[in-house]
């Protein structure tokens, strides 16, 4: 496959994850109407005893999940292979050869990735670590939106 048909995968990848990240930022939006954030305990009893909160927290969740997935899973394969790279070997040296390019800190990533596993757990029966599952993904999603936008520009 030559590098036009990878640069048409990883915009195809790059608008996914755009939509992820712009539905997960008009949920904050609507709630940090209502609620100061970083929440605490007592807002967000208040947001899960409130339907339409409750979604927009949920949707927040949701998002976050599929943006590092898509990010992690399609998006930097397709950008090392669009710069002509191997991708054929393990994801930690992939992490490793976008942190020599300056898009992401190996650290940092499976950080997120964590998050995002904490997620995939039964999170609303334990108040203490949804609240910090919230206020995690608002702090980590304007790395996530800083990486995405530098793939955008090197494209």
């Amino acid at each position: 496959m030559g590098q036009k048909n990878y640069r048409v995968i990883l915009i195809k990848e790059l608008d996914a994850a755009f939509k992820h990240l712009e539905r997960l930022n008009e949920a904050y939006k609507l709630l940090k109407q209502k609620y100061s954030f970083p929440i605490n305990k007592t807002s967000y009893e208040k947001i899960i005893s409130n339907t339409i909160d409750l979604a927009l927290a949920d949707q927040i969740i949701y998002r976050f999940s599929k943006l590092q997935d898509t990010m992690g899973a399609k998006i930097f394969k397709n950008f090392l292979l669009y710069q002509g790279e191997n991708v054929n070997k393990p994801f930690l040296d992939i992490l490793n050869r976008l942190e020599e390019i300056g898009l992401i800190e190996v650290e940092r990533w499976f950080e997120i990735r964590d998050l995002r596993n904490e997620i995939a757990h039964d999170y609303e029966n334990n108040d203490f670590e949804a609240v910090e599952i919230i206020n995690e993904i608002i702090n980590s999603k304007h790395e996530l939106e800083k990486t995405l936008n530098k793939i955008k520009e090197m494209l």
